[in-house]
């Protein structure tokens, strides 16, 4: 059961969740009885009581009190007369994130046992695990389930390995047999979720936590980290660091403290809370404390809890404009911010990385969308546009003066797609050019003019949902000038 994929583990301080992992890389059910020890039972006012005590929050990403979660489904259970199902999100789509993976791959029984106990707790009627289609975390899970008896049928549910398919009203959906994409209209889980039932739906580190909380009791977890937001936080490291990790830590931990332990550049700018998070500066970083008080003091977020040091040897604008042409392609497109107002934000955020002035062309896209959308992802994808606007405000001065900031794009946020993995890139051939400017009026989210009238575009890997146009672009260059490369081979 290989964790090769899976970034290296560490902590800071005592580990809780990660307690083990460096004696017995994964713990099966016996290093975890040995590791962890045993738990009693709760009932279900015992176990609202115990995530109020401790402040438990949802760790997917919204930070929602889960006992607030746990109050909706028992109401709506005793209103309804039907048993809740419990759903634990395991999916992890988004690609900077590993640290659900970490758990399911080396630390699976705990992320059964804090379902069990709510399963328990709460008389479910079924449990089911959401984990992606990518490979990483599903054997390590099936072979915990064969090593234990579960209160309730426990099931597995393979998704989508996409950025949307974690989203909680997409698993609902998935689970259901449906498309993995967010509904339409805002759904309550606790009302109508698996199966129509009352659904306790939580992310996988959040139901880790619980058992862990159970085993040492309020008073114990919470002797660690800051009084408001007790205990540890489980944390994906990447970006620049030359040594990427997952590292657990507790609240108040010094976040350049977590940094320097990776190796991380930071670079003109950090990104805190993945891809719905917000850029933040290399001066206000080294003020923030490790909790959702600390990063909210510079306007940001723990989100699921990712750091992404830019680093000082890569085009900042280059990264972001990638990223958001992924944002673009990974909406649902069932509502107008992410059909139409999400590809006119990464045609803006392009054009700027391109050095067109249109930052204010960034700033009107990303109005359109806030707020507009059936689910979150228009507002975070605006959030992680605009912040990258300010922050890297001497980037965006030096690319609209026509030099650019001199750097390559070394993919330093990462993407699921890659020359390695197919993805193809547009190349020109300079002696065939004659600068017709064909190419950029059939593709302007890919390619604008620049100030000889020659095309200019990213010499970045292809997103799938731009290759249609590039190729397009392709067939109409009179000249033959223009081509798709081939994708490079894996090594």
């Amino acid at each position: 059961m290989s964790t090769a994929q899976v970034p290296p583990v560490t902590a800071i301080g005592t580990p809780r969740i990660t307690a083990g992992f460096d004696e017995y890389g994964r713990l099966d059910l016996l290093a975890h009885q040995e590791v962890h020890g045993g738990f009693a039972a709760l009932s279900s006012g015992e176990l609202i009581g115990l995530a109020d005590r401790i402040e438990l929050r949802g760790r997917g990403g919204a930070g929602f009190p889960f006992a607030r979660k746990v109050r909706a489904v028992v109401d709506s259970c005793r209103r309804q007369e039907l048993p809740p199902v419990i759903v634990v999100n395991a999916t992890e789509g988004e690609p900077p994130s590993w640290k659900d993976k970490a758990i399911l791959t080396r630390g699976p029984h705990l992320i059964l046992d804090g379902a069990a106990l709510a399963a328990a707790a709460l008389d479910a009627e079924e449990i089911v695990i959401g984990v992606a289609d990518d490979g990483v975390g599903q054997e390590s899970l099936a072979a915990a389930l064969a090593e234990r008896k579960m209160p309730c049928p426990t099931r597995i549910v393979l998704v989508p390995h996409r950025f949307i398919s974690g989203e909680g009203g997409a698993l609902v959906r998935g689970i259901n047999g449906e498309a993995h994409i967010p509904p339409g209209r805002k759904v309550r889980s606790s009302d109508n979720g698996v199966m129509g039932l009352p659904t306790l739906l939580s992310n996988a580190e959040t139901y880790s936590q619980l058992a862990i909380a159970a085993r040492l009791g309020p008073w114990e977890y919470n002797a660690v980290g800051i009084p408001e937001e007790p205990g540890t936080v489980m944390l994906t490291v990447g970006g620049s660091a030359s040594a990427p990790a997952v590292v657990e830590a507790p609240t108040g931990t010094s976040l350049m403290e977590v940094l320097e332990m990776c190796g991380a550049d930071i670079g003109p700018g950090l990104l805190v809370g993945g891809y719905h998070g917000k850029w933040v500066s290399a001066e206000q970083a080294k003020t923030i404390q490790i909790s959702r008080k600390g990063f909210a003091k510079v306007g940001g977020t723990l989100g699921a809890g990712m750091l992404i040091p830019i680093g000082s040897k890569t085009c900042p604008l280059g990264e972001v404009a990638q990223v958001v042409q992924y944002l673009a392609g990974e909406s649902a497109g069932q509502c107008g911010p992410c059909r139409i107002g999400l590809p006119d934000l990464a045609r803006a955020v392009t054009l700027v990385s391109l050095g067109g002035n249109a930052v204010e062309q960034v700033r009107q896209a990303a109005g359109l969308v806030k707020g507009r959308g059936a689910c979150s992802h228009p507002d975070g994808s605006s959030r992680f546009a605009l912040s990258a606007l300010e922050v890297f405000r001497a980037d965006v001065q030096a690319h609209s003066n026509g030099e650019g900031c001199g750097k390559p794009v070394r993919g330093i946020l990462p993407l699921p797609y890659t020359a390695e993995k197919g993805a193809r890139k547009l190349a020109l051939d300079w002696s065939r050019c004659d600068g017709h400017g064909l190419c950029s009026a059939v593709a302007p989210e890919i390619i604008r003019l620049d100030h000889n009238g020659f095309p200019a575009f990213p010499q970045t890997p292809l997103p799938p949902w731009l290759e249609d146009g590039a190729r397009k672009a392709v067939n109409v260059c009179p000249a033959l000038a223009l081509r798709l490369t081939e994708p490079t081979p894996a090594k």
